[in-house]
């Protein structure tokens, strides 16, 4: 075999390794990183030194700052924890896109905090850090692709299976 098919047999085989790693992994990474970001973003809330106080005000106005942005730091450091672990993860994932929707209230209720002039199309960073959620949303939708695979199944006769296979 001559040396240049034999280095694309051999890129072939790493790619397919990396690929396969990849897949093996990539979701329950995902579902860990997304959990990390909820932890050290909330924990930044509690301890009052979160750069986004004032957002969470801007949305949650009718509740005293010193109470809001603390408790939806404690919700997302719980909702972090979910994450990390995985347990409960349809309920946590619930949670998630309910709190991620509720940042883009921000877009409707002080639309002048996330647009350049009142412009939909010019974001200023505070409108960028919202819009940014559609990433988290995403992920979460990427991460409860998974919850149906994860599920463990116990049969009458003993045996365990996963997912869709554990159904008839």
């Amino acid at each position: 075999m001559p040396v240049v098919q034999r280095l694309v047999v051999l890129l072939d085989r790493v790619d397919q390794r990396v690929v396969d790693v990849m897949a093996a992994y990539g979701l329950g990474l995902l579902r860990v990183s997304l959990g990390v970001v909820f932890i050290w973003f909330g924990l930044l809330k509690v301890i009052g030194v979160t750069p986004v106080a004032d957002l969470v005000v801007a949305v949650i106005s009718w509740v005293p700052a010193a109470l809001s942005v603390p408790l939806v730091g404690i919700f997302e450091v719980v909702l972090g924890f979910g994450l990390v672990v995985g347990y409960g993860l349809r309920f946590t994932l619930l949670l998630l896109w309910l709190h991620l929707a509720g940042t883009f209230m921000l877009l409707l209720i002080r639309p002048d905090l996330a647009f350049q002039n009142g412009n939909p199309l010019f974001l200023t960073a505070d409108g960028e850090f919202v819009i940014k959620n559609l990433v988290l949303i995403s992920g979460g939708i990427a991460v409860g692709s998974t919850v149906r695979s994860q599920e463990k199944h116990l049969h009458s006769d003993g045996r365990i299976t996963t997912g869709l296979s554990g159904t008839r």
